[in-house]
């Protein structure tokens, strides 16, 4: 088991199997989440339920979940309107990307929980990008985020590793990767407690809450769909 590490937690499905798999994977984790002017700022709401929730049901990682970080970054929407920082309709641009993009965040994220990590000396850092169902953001791309690992430890010499344990995994196998990590306890967490919708909705469904209809709760709907199916298959065999 490695030593420590900081995972970027937002309360959405993604991050909390990441957090799970930090949890199995390293001695000591904490987590970290942002506030800047997220129209679905019901997420900033779930992350410490998800987190009481995970200490209730899994003791053993509870002895392992450290401190949580919550800091401010308003200058990703001072830096200019997006459908995730403002009330407009979601659609696609003409770059090929939806208005959902907020250029620069990930990168923004990364380099404030690596300052954050070099201070209290841990050098992991997790994230849950994925670029297999993924909307084609370009700072989720497994290129993007090997070169920022390069760039944080030489511009703060340090030796930084960037986790992504879903980039090359559909939501369907995030699903499942849930299931094998923490079994029916943290699928209910993550149906439950989470937030992935772009629009704030809290509707629930099997999959989750959510409107069902922004790209965020469509991904997860179908990932859903393709794994209660899957699962199906597998114990009908």
């Amino acid at each position: 088991m490695r030593d420590q590490a900081l995972v970027l937690f937002s309360g959405g499905q993604d991050s909390t199997t990441c957090l799970a798999w930090a949890l199995v994977n390293f001695a000591r984790v904490e987590t970290i989440g942002f506030r800047y002017g997220q129209r679905h700022a019901v997420e900033m709401e779930c992350r410490p339920k998800v987190i009481a929730e995970l200490r209730r049901r899994f003791l053993a990682w509870g002895a392992r979940l450290g401190e949580d970080h919550v800091l401010d970054l308003d200058v990703i929407k001072a830096l200019g309107a997006t459908a995730m920082t403002a009330d407009i309709e979601i659609r696609m641009t003409e770059s090929g990307l939806p208005n959902t993009f907020v250029p620069g965040r990930n990168l923004l994220f990364f380099t404030a929980a690596a300052a954050l990590a070099y201070r209290r000396g841990v050098r992991a850092l997790v994230g849950g990008m994925c670029e297999t169902d993924f909307s084609g953001y370009p700072d989720c791309r497994d290129d993007t985020l090997k070169a920022l690992q390069v760039a944080l430890g030489l511009g703060m010499d340090a030796s930084f590793t960037i986790e992504t344990p879903l980039m090359w995994i559909d939501k369907a196998q995030t699903f499942a990767l849930a299931e094998e990590l923490g079994g029916k306890a943290l699928l209910e967490i993550i149906a439950e407690h989470t937030h992935t919708c772009y629009l704030g909705s809290r509707e629930r469904h099997d999959w989750g809450p959510g409107c069902g209809e922004c790209p965020a709760c469509k991904l997860r709907k179908d990932g859903w769909a393709r794994w209660r199916a899957g699962r199906a298959e597998r114990r009908s065999a």
